[in-house]
């Protein structure tokens, strides 16, 4: 989903140029890139049973369905290594995200000095979180091995999760998915097939580009 951004506006451009030199940056497992962001799905169940494919005839669902709650997904992606990690969850507080982030540090990027992180500004995605979910030293432990780089508010099109989710979205989660164990199975064998293609996300748009296509976002300058 594209957002539109305000025209002259300072605080954005300057968040967006952030985000576009850190895109610049050479890969270093040191110090990787990681972009994040997160979603809801709708859990559906089926009233009656889909009647199978047949030769000359796809596979049939009726158009009655019952709720059956909602699920989290987080999104983990390093862009440059053709990694990523999904995570299924019930809820999405605040500690919910910081035990994402603790996992993410200490499991999946322990051997990193420090992790870059690019993500949007929804309120629990926020170093305070950590502090509600861990004792004081624990928080400020990961907290110490974290970059955190905010995308601009409406400028949710710079985070290269939203790629990530957007490709989740198509391949494995247009269909009705009955519950979170499903789900769950259904992530996990998306993310270890691409994982194992090692799809990268070549991203080309630049601060230069910036400054040239989008030059209405930018203030005049006072002389």
């Amino acid at each position: 989903m594209w957002c539109i951004p305000p025209e002259q506006n300072a605080a954005f451009v300057c968040a967006m140029e952030d985000v576009l030199e850190v895109y610049q940056r050479p890969y270093d497992p040191k110090r990787p890139v990681v972009c994040m962001d997160e979603t809801s799905k709708q859990l559906v169940r089926e009233t009656r049973l889909p009647q199978p494919a047949r030769p000359g005839q796809p596979e049939r669902f009726d158009y009655e369905y019952e709720r059956n709650g909602t699920a989290n997904v987080f999104m983990f992606c390093e862009p440059l290594a053709g990694r990523r990690r999904v995570a299924v969850t019930d809820r999405r507080t605040r500690c919910d995200w910081a035990d994402q982030i603790r996992m993410l540090l200490e499991v999946h990027y322990r051997r990193a000095e420090r992790v870059t992180l690019v993500m949007d500004n929804l309120n629990t995605h926020s170093p305070a979180s950590l502090y509600e979910a861990f004792e004081p030293a624990a928080a400020r432990r990961l907290i110490d091995r974290l970059e955190i780089v905010h995308t601009p508010k409406h400028g949710s099109w710079l985070n290269m999760a939203e790629i990530e989710l957007s490709v989740l979205s198509r391949q494995c989660l247009g269909d009705r998915v009955p519950d979170q164990p499903m789900l769950a199975a259904r992530v996990a064998r998306w993310q270890k097939n691409r994982n194992t293609a090692r799809a990268t996300i070549d991203w080309q748009f630049t601060t230069a580009d910036a400054r040239i296509k989008l030059r209405r976002l930018y203030p005049k300058t006072q002389t």
